[in-house]
This record gives structure tokens, sequence and C-alpha cells, in this order.
């Protein structure tokens, strides 16, 4: 599975980007795609995940009710819209995908098996 992200950009605090990830294929009805952010000098972090099966989302606490995460079934993609942001959400955005993983694995990277080239978002304030 090859995954295509894009979107990334330069926003003032309290805009808004949308990010977009394709997979080449979808393999499993168990896909999970997400997106995690590494900023410089932190380790990588997990933003926010979609689970095909049962359409469950995930977030993490710090960017709850500010990004939501969707999917265009047709394409196998998932946006992620990310509104308000914060000096604080800078950082490189990578999207990830697995067909085998389980609800307590969602939000660790180490269990994603494929990942696209990451796309920067800045946030200024």
């Amino acid at each position: 599975v090859q995954l295509q992200a894009s979107g990334g950009g330069l926003v003032q605090a309290g805009g808004s980007l949308r990010l977009s990830c394709t997979a080449s294929k979808r393999t499993s009805s168990r896909l999970v795609m997400g997106w995690f952010r590494q900023a410089p000098g932190k380790e990588r972090e997990f933003v926010a995940a979609y689970s095909w099966m049962g359409g469950r989302t995930h977030y993490a606490d710090s960017v709850k009710g500010r990004f939501t995460i969707s999917r265009d079934n047709v394409e196998n993609t998932v946006y992620l819209q990310m509104n308000n942001l914060k000096p604080e959400d800078t950082a490189v955005y990578y999207c990830a995908a697995d067909n085998t993983l389980i609800l307590s694995s969602i939000r660790n990277a180490l269990q994603y098996d494929y990942w696209g080239q990451g796309t920067q978002v800045t946030v200024s304030s």
C-alpha cells in the first residue's frame, strides 16, 4: 500500500488547513488510516485515526474539538480538517495505514505498516 499525503502549509493561529491522504488500495475491511505528527526535537505523536470497520474515529486529546478526520470511500482517502490551529500544532504531519490493527494499538505509531511522506504544517502566532 502506498500513501500519498498533501495539504500542508503556513497559516496564522486560528486558521484552518485540510490534509489529505490517499491509499493506493484498500486490502482489508479492517483498514485504519491515521495521522501522526512530529515537531523538531520531539517524538512522533498520534493525532487522529479512522477505522473503516465501524467507521470509528479516534483523536488525541490535544486536537479533540478542533480537528476532524473523515473519509472518501470511493478514493480510499482520509481527510484531516484542522480548525483553530495553534502554534503548538506546528509539525511535520505523517499519514499512516495498517490492515491489522486492534483498537488498543491505533495510537501507537510502531504498529502501523505503511507510511506516507510527511507534509509540513506551520502555524504562526
